[in-house]
């Protein structure tokens, strides 16, 4: 869920050279592991415009992402991947506060494909780091970068590496959060394809301090050295509600519908989350 936050502007200059140091050791590992050479569209395990603040420190957020595909493919893709037509996916997200600009977030991912049973997807890391509140930017900043491993028939590309800047802020009743996303196959058919710019954004409105409405997009627009023609490009708009009844817990629920013919045409999601710890 995203908070109220007060910024001052200062100075660069002001910024903590120490902190700025392991900001940038923070990023830069996983940035090591990925080839300088596009991912799979968007997926429907969790489908999430980021905000900027991190989980507290020694606070644990567990979430449940549910998501029903009214409208998807119906035929099994030539990498084997299968329909997503009346598929269910459920992930179970587990995320860590290690500092107040750090965490660690944990995806186990299933799914129940149509007239099928329940079957286990794969696993995601997902490391993430933030510019302090104390820093005074005026717009909240962070970076996620997330790695992991999903079974061939439903994903297509097994091994996957997502870096995710992430700018929001707060205005009055309003809430905008920019994520301007790059994918990359790490294995799998479109692994020499370069990375893929994946954006995704979030507009909301506090109607009451309890019931935030918000329209979420999510795109898939191709290699960033070539983009796919529009029609075979997948944008993604929701109506989203957001409900935010208590600290300790978050919800979501949407509807979202395709605006080309790529991708899934109607998707309902949920997502309900609890924080434990300090």
């Amino acid at each position: 869920m995203k908070r109220v936050l007060s910024y001052r502007v200062v100075p660069l200059s002001s910024i903590p050279l120490m902190f700025t140091h392991r900001l940038a050791a923070a990023a830069l590992p996983l940035l090591l592991l990925v080839p300088c050479a596009a991912a799979h569209a968007q997926e429907n395990y969790e489908i999430q415009v980021y905000g900027s603040e991190t989980v507290a420190p020694h606070v644990t957020m567990f979430e449940i992402h549910s998501n029903y595909t009214l409208d998807g493919s119906k035929t099994v893709q030539p990498d084997g991947e299968l329909p997503t037509n009346h598929a269910v996916h459920e992930t179970l997200e587990i995320t860590h506060g290690l500092t107040d600009w750090a965490e660690l977030g944990f995806y186990w991912f299933t799914a129940i494909p149509a007239g099928g049973g329940w079957q286990w997807v794969g696993t995601h890391l997902r490391p993430r780091v933030r510019a302090p509140e104390s820093w005074g930017w005026p717009v909240g900043v962070s970076i996620s970068q997330e790695i992991g491993y999903a079974r061939a028939k439903f994903a297509g590309d097994t091994w996957t590496y997502e870096l995710r800047p992430i700018i929001d802020k707060q205005m009055g009743r309003w809430y905008v959060s920019l994520n301007p996303t790059l994918e990359k196959s790490l294995r799998g058919p479109t692994a020499s394809t370069p990375f893929v710019f994946s954006p995704n954004v979030d507009v909301g409105y506090d109607v009451t301090h309890q019931v935030n409405l918000a329209v979420e997009y999510y795109g898939a627009t191709g290699p960033i050295n070539e983009l796919d023609p529009i029609a075979e490009q997948e944008h993604q708009i929701f109506g989203a509600i957001n409900l935010n009844v208590s600290p300790a817990w978050e919800f979501n629920f949407g509807y979202g519908t395709a605006l080309t013919a790529a991708g899934d045409k109607k998707i309902v999601k949920m997502i309900l989350g609890r924080r434990v710890g300090k």
